[in-house]
């Protein structure tokens, strides 16, 4: 058994031994669960994909006259301002009203990390207190109070196949998917991905210091659609989307390596989210969870096609399949393509590791763990006024 208080001070005398969670494979197929278990204190895994549920939330500062702002945009895009006078939060996945999907949230969210003046429009009702009724300025990272990145979703615990067995292309936020089964998008870092290496939240909650976007950032909540009553593996592996995080972090200590927005042809846009999570090795069954492989996390083929919410599906394939380039659907071999950047992902773990191994990077403890009976209600459950 080891504590916090005891690895966080192995890290402050820069005496913490560290790994990434695809070494911490071999490390224990070499020399054992018991003896690992001693010798390795932190294990590092990191996730990079697109993560629609994100945003920043701003305080631009008071004008002179000031204004008490009724509706805002930056760059053309709109934020929301029902907040306080000067504050307003912009979401990742929020366009124009010509709906040009090649600028939206997330751009304007990258051109303020990449350091670019982004033209601020907003207009307002005068009051005795803010009398000014439209401004037009520009702002940057340095010009604003705060920038904050405030994420509701990100970091999900295994997610599904898309696939598309009908005759008409498709268009989605699993990408682009050719009929008659032409291809099948996936999305997760696997056995890098943060949730899969601790799948019972042991380590894993509110308060949970990780890696955001380049800088240090918190878990501040569930993240919403958050469920834990999922069929699961042998090892606890959720076999469809499961858990996710909400998280937070500072956006002007960010880089745009880890921040990336991306359109989506024909649906719309998104955000690259670069996460790391450190899982702190108290004991030899959270060891156990972050021996997780590909070869052990299945996931669940589904019908993009089928206009109902649960999707119909086609079995079980897991990523060790996924990652090979093709799978097998009713005996048709089928090309596989990941929207979930494995190689940034690994960056991502070996960069926290840099950083705890240099004793920059603390494990927080968890405030509050997350549930492990939560499951998901949906708006068909109150069309008749109550729950069911």
């Amino acid at each position: 058994m080891k504590t916090y208080k005891e690895i966080n001070k192995k890290i402050a005398n820069k005496e913490c031994v560290v790994v990434n969670a695809e070494e911490i494979i071999e490390l224990v197929r070499q020399n054992g669960v018991k003896k690992v278990a001693k010798e390795v204190d932190v294990v590092t895994t990191g996730t990079f994909g697109a993560m629609c549920s994100s945003g920043i939330y701003l305080n631009f500062g008071h004008a002179d006259p000031p204004i008490k702002m009724l509706k805002a945009w930056l760059n053309g895009i709109q934020v929301y301002c029902g907040l306080a006078a000067v504050d307003a939060y912009l979401g990742a996945t929020e366009i124009d009203k010509n709906l040009n999907l090649k600028y939206g949230g997330a751009h304007v969210i990258e051109d303020l990390i990449k350091g670019k003046k982004i033209l601020l429009h907003a207009i307002g009702y005068p009051t005795d207190c803010y009398p000014r009724k439209e401004i037009d300025t520009y702002i940057s990272l340095k010009s604003i109070n705060q920038a904050v990145m405030f994420n509701p979703r990100n970091s999900y615990q295994n997610y599904g196949v898309a696939t598309n067995p009908s005759n008409k292309t498709l268009y989605t936020y699993m990408g682009k998917l050719l009929p008659n089964f032409g291809n099948a998008n996936y999305s997760s870092a696997g056995q890098l991905s943060p949730l899969l290496n601790d799948p019972y939240y042991k380590t894993i909650g509110i308060g949970t210091r990780i890696f955001l976007g380049g800088t240090q950032g918190y878990v501040t909540w569930e993240g919403t659609q958050f469920k834990s009553k999922v069929p699961r593996t042998e090892g606890g592996v959720p076999k469809q989307p499961a858990g996710c995080l909400g998280v937070i972090g500072n956006l002007k200590e960010m880089s745009s390596e880890y921040i990336k927005a991306i359109s989506l042809p024909k649906y719309g846009v998104s955000m690259r989210v670069g996460i790391g999570v450190p899982i702190p090795i108290l004991n030899e069954e959270i060891l156990k969870y972050t021996l997780v492989r590909d070869k052990d996390i299945y996931t669940t083929i589904y019908d993009y096609s089928s206009r109902s919410r649960d999707h119909p599906v086609f079995g079980e394939v897991n990523y060790e399949q996924l990652r090979r380039g093709y799978i097998n659907i009713n005996g048709k071999e089928v090309p596989t393509r990941s929207l979930s950047n494995y190689n940034k992902a690994k960056k991502i773990a070996d960069t926290l590791k840099l950083w705890i191994e240099k004793g920059q990077f603390l494990i927080q403890e968890p405030i509050q763990r997350f549930s492990l009976d939560k499951s998901l209600k949906s708006l068909d459950s109150n069309k008749k006024g109550g729950e069911t």
